[in-house]
Protein backbone atom coordinates (compact mmCIF):
# COMPACT_ATOMS: atom_id res chain seq x y z
CA UNK A 1 0.00 0.00 0.00
CA UNK A 2 1.30 3.53 -0.54
CA UNK A 3 0.00 5.43 1.85
CA UNK A 4 1.75 6.23 5.10
CA UNK A 5 1.51 7.30 8.26
CA UNK A 6 1.32 11.30 8.41
CA UNK A 7 -0.48 14.05 10.61
CA UNK A 8 -3.13 15.56 8.86
CA UNK A 9 -4.88 19.09 9.19
CA UNK A 10 -7.63 18.18 6.66
CA UNK A 11 -10.04 15.82 9.14
CA UNK A 12 -13.74 16.79 9.07
CA UNK A 13 -14.24 15.62 12.18
CA UNK A 14 -11.75 16.29 14.67
CA UNK A 15 -11.51 15.64 18.01
CA UNK A 16 -9.74 17.40 20.13
CA UNK A 17 -8.25 15.67 23.56
CA UNK A 18 -7.34 17.32 26.74
CA UNK A 19 -5.35 15.29 29.50
CA UNK A 20 -7.04 15.41 32.71
CA UNK A 21 -6.97 13.87 35.84
CA UNK A 22 -9.98 11.86 35.30
CA UNK A 23 -8.67 10.63 31.97
CA UNK A 24 -8.90 11.84 28.18
CA UNK A 25 -11.80 14.27 27.61
CA UNK A 26 -12.79 15.01 24.07
CA UNK A 27 -15.14 17.68 22.18
CA UNK A 28 -16.32 17.34 18.57
CA UNK A 29 -15.73 20.05 16.16
CA UNK A 30 -18.78 21.84 14.81
CA UNK A 31 -20.19 21.88 11.82
CA UNK A 32 -19.14 25.43 11.15
CA UNK A 33 -15.22 24.28 10.72
CA UNK A 34 -16.06 21.61 8.70
CA UNK A 35 -17.17 24.42 6.59
CA UNK A 36 -14.20 26.73 7.58
CA UNK A 37 -11.71 23.70 6.03
CA UNK A 38 -14.19 23.16 3.34
CA UNK A 39 -13.64 26.75 2.17
CA UNK A 40 -9.98 27.05 2.90
CA UNK A 41 -9.15 23.62 0.53
CA UNK A 42 -11.81 25.34 -2.30
CA UNK A 43 -9.67 28.68 -1.88
CA UNK A 44 -6.32 27.01 -2.28
CA UNK A 45 -8.11 24.66 -5.42
CA UNK A 46 -9.15 28.08 -6.83
CA UNK A 47 -5.67 29.89 -6.59
CA UNK A 48 -4.23 27.21 -8.55
CA UNK A 49 -4.12 26.73 -12.44
CA UNK A 50 -6.97 25.56 -14.63
CA UNK A 51 -5.22 21.99 -15.01
CA UNK A 52 -4.24 21.96 -11.59
CA UNK A 53 -7.76 22.64 -9.90
CA UNK A 54 -9.44 20.39 -11.86
CA UNK A 55 -7.11 17.35 -11.48
CA UNK A 56 -7.44 18.09 -7.28
CA UNK A 57 -11.03 18.30 -7.86
CA UNK A 58 -11.20 15.40 -9.83
CA UNK A 59 -9.18 13.41 -7.38
CA UNK A 60 -11.30 14.37 -4.30
CA UNK A 61 -14.34 13.26 -6.55
CA UNK A 62 -13.02 10.03 -7.01
CA UNK A 63 -11.80 9.87 -3.46
CA UNK A 64 -14.94 10.09 -1.84
CA UNK A 65 -16.89 7.84 -4.75
CA UNK A 66 -14.51 5.22 -3.05
CA UNK A 67 -14.66 6.33 0.65
CA UNK A 68 -18.50 5.74 0.21
CA UNK A 69 -17.91 2.78 -1.06
CA UNK A 70 -15.86 1.41 1.57
CA UNK A 71 -18.12 2.95 4.19
CA UNK A 72 -21.00 1.05 2.80
CA UNK A 73 -18.58 -2.00 2.66
CA UNK A 74 -19.08 -2.23 -1.29
CA UNK A 75 -15.39 -2.01 -1.45
CA UNK A 76 -12.82 -4.77 -1.45
CA UNK A 77 -9.74 -3.29 -1.04
CA UNK A 78 -8.40 0.31 -0.37
CA UNK A 79 -7.25 2.49 -3.31
CA UNK A 80 -3.47 3.50 -3.89
CA UNK A 81 -2.46 6.43 -5.64
CA UNK A 82 -1.91 4.37 -8.68
CA UNK A 83 -5.66 3.25 -8.62
CA UNK A 84 -6.47 7.18 -8.43
CA UNK A 85 -4.28 8.27 -11.02
CA UNK A 86 -5.32 5.93 -13.24
CA UNK A 87 -8.70 6.63 -12.90
CA UNK A 88 -8.07 10.73 -14.06
CA UNK A 89 -5.81 9.16 -16.79
CA UNK A 90 -3.01 10.85 -15.58
CA UNK A 91 0.76 9.34 -14.26
CA UNK A 92 0.72 8.77 -10.46
CA UNK A 93 3.78 11.37 -9.44
CA UNK A 94 2.17 13.87 -11.21
CA UNK A 95 -0.58 13.49 -9.26
CA UNK A 96 1.03 13.65 -5.84
CA UNK A 97 2.65 16.35 -7.12
CA UNK A 98 0.11 18.67 -8.11
CA UNK A 99 -2.34 17.38 -5.19
CA UNK A 100 0.87 18.84 -2.55
CA UNK A 101 1.20 21.84 -4.41
CA UNK A 102 -2.19 22.95 -4.49
CA UNK A 103 -3.51 21.65 -1.36
CA UNK A 104 0.23 21.38 0.41
CA UNK A 105 -0.72 18.10 1.55
CA UNK A 106 -0.46 15.13 -0.02
CA UNK A 107 -2.88 12.51 -1.39
CA UNK A 108 -2.16 10.22 1.20
CA UNK A 109 -2.99 12.91 4.19
CA UNK A 110 -5.97 13.75 2.51
CA UNK A 111 -7.19 10.45 2.39
CA UNK A 112 -5.92 9.00 5.80
CA UNK A 113 -8.05 12.15 7.16
CA UNK A 114 -10.92 11.13 5.64
CA UNK A 115 -11.03 7.53 6.21
CA UNK A 116 -10.24 8.14 10.24
CA UNK A 117 -13.15 10.63 9.55
CA UNK A 118 -15.61 7.45 8.47
CA UNK A 119 -13.92 5.08 10.96
CA UNK A 120 -15.18 8.28 13.60
CA UNK A 121 -18.72 8.40 12.35
CA UNK A 122 -18.91 4.48 12.27
CA UNK A 123 -17.85 4.14 15.61
CA UNK A 124 -20.16 6.36 17.27
CA UNK A 125 -23.12 5.85 15.31
CA UNK A 126 -23.59 2.10 15.56
CA UNK A 127 -22.97 -0.70 18.14
CA UNK A 128 -20.88 -3.08 16.00
CA UNK A 129 -18.30 -4.19 16.99
CA UNK A 130 -14.55 -2.28 16.04
CA UNK A 131 -13.19 -5.52 14.24
CA UNK A 132 -16.11 -5.79 12.26
CA UNK A 133 -15.51 -1.79 11.26
CA UNK A 134 -11.92 -2.41 10.37
CA UNK A 135 -13.33 -5.43 8.13
CA UNK A 136 -15.65 -2.33 6.64
CA UNK A 137 -12.68 -0.83 5.75
CA UNK A 138 -10.57 -3.25 4.99
CA UNK A 139 -8.42 -3.46 7.78
CA UNK A 140 -7.39 -6.16 10.19
CA UNK A 141 -8.57 -5.17 13.16
CA UNK A 142 -5.28 -4.99 15.15
CA UNK A 143 -4.18 -3.00 12.33
CA UNK A 144 -7.11 -0.95 12.09
CA UNK A 145 -6.40 0.14 15.84
CA UNK A 146 -2.47 0.84 15.71
CA UNK A 147 -3.98 3.27 12.45
CA UNK A 148 -6.96 4.73 14.47
CA UNK A 149 -4.53 5.16 17.42
CA UNK A 150 -1.82 6.85 16.16
CA UNK A 151 -4.40 9.26 13.98
CA UNK A 152 -6.31 10.22 17.42
CA UNK A 153 -4.67 9.53 20.19
CA UNK A 154 -6.73 6.50 21.80
CA UNK A 155 -8.28 3.37 20.80
CA UNK A 156 -11.46 2.65 18.71
CA UNK A 157 -12.87 1.47 21.95
CA UNK A 158 -11.47 4.09 24.22
CA UNK A 159 -12.86 6.63 22.07
CA UNK A 160 -16.30 5.06 21.52
CA UNK A 161 -16.81 4.79 25.74
CA UNK A 162 -15.76 8.41 26.12
CA UNK A 163 -18.14 9.81 23.65
CA UNK A 164 -20.63 7.78 24.73
CA UNK A 165 -19.73 9.15 28.46
CA UNK A 166 -20.15 12.64 26.63
CA UNK A 167 -23.21 12.08 25.45
CA UNK A 168 -24.70 10.55 29.09
CA UNK A 169 -23.30 13.90 30.69
CA UNK A 170 -25.10 16.15 28.06
CA UNK A 171 -28.93 14.38 28.55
Amino acid sequence: MDFMLPNHDFCYIEYLFNSKSTGVSCKAVTSADHKVLDKKMKQKIDKSSNRQGEIVKQYLQELDKHLADLKQGKAESTFEIKDLASLLFIHPTHLSNTIHEVLGKSPCDIYEARLIEIAKELILSSDRPIAHIAQNLTFDPSNFTKFFKSHVGTTPKKFREINAKSELNTI
